[in-house]
């Protein structure tokens, strides 16, 4: 049997990029968090991803961790993204304001056999709603995050509570059931 792992890298490409991430985030001695699909992960039945999403504190100094870590670095508006050459791992570190609390509220987590602070149950509910409703991403993302708000939902009914009723059809139905 293989390990979660031998798994995510034969996913990725790499058995490494995760590990050298998580470590070049900690060497800028800011808090950080996963935030996004993979932090999901951490709280219901895992699914592959090949995005992995951090909130940090102060980005100040992250640009140049990765770098020093062989990651590709390009930088947009409201994110850094990092790849490693020959990985299909993308790496976000969103530098959206909203996100910058979610790493005082991490708990301890493992990710695919890598150790690293995963953002709240409530946090990354609110992250996902973030996304979920953003009329300016693709369709199909938005539907992704949807998706997990609905896994979250159905492995933690206490979770319910944090998503406006009338939002999303499917996680009406969990409050209701018929």
């Amino acid at each position: 049997m293989i390990s979660e792992a031998e798994f995510f890298a034969g996913l990725t490409g790499r058995s490494d990029d995760l590990t050298r991430a998580v470590a070049a985030l900690l060497k800028c001695s800011q808090p950080f968090c996963l935030i996004g699909g993979l932090a999901v992960n951490h709280y219901v039945e895992p699914v592959a991803t090949l995005d992995a999403d951090f909130a940090i504190a102060e980005h100040g100094g992250v640009s140049e961790a990765l770098s020093t870590a062989g990651f590709a670095v390009e930088h947009f508006p409201h994110s850094i993204n990092a790849q490693l050459p020959g990985s299909r791992l993308r790496i976000q570190i969103t530098i959206d304001a909203r996100y910058q609390s979610f790493p005082t509220r991490a708990v301890p987590g493992i990710i695919f056999g890598v150790p690293m602070p995963v953002a709240s149950l409530e946090d990354l509910v609110q992250g996902k709603l973030w996304a979920a409703t953003d009329s300016t991403r693709r369709g199909s993302k938005r539907a992704k995050d949807e998706a997990d708000l609905l896994r979250i939902c159905e492995s933690h009914p206490h979770a319910l509570h944090l998503i406006p009723a009338g939002l999303f059809l499917r996680i009406d139905q969990l409050r209701n059931p018929a």
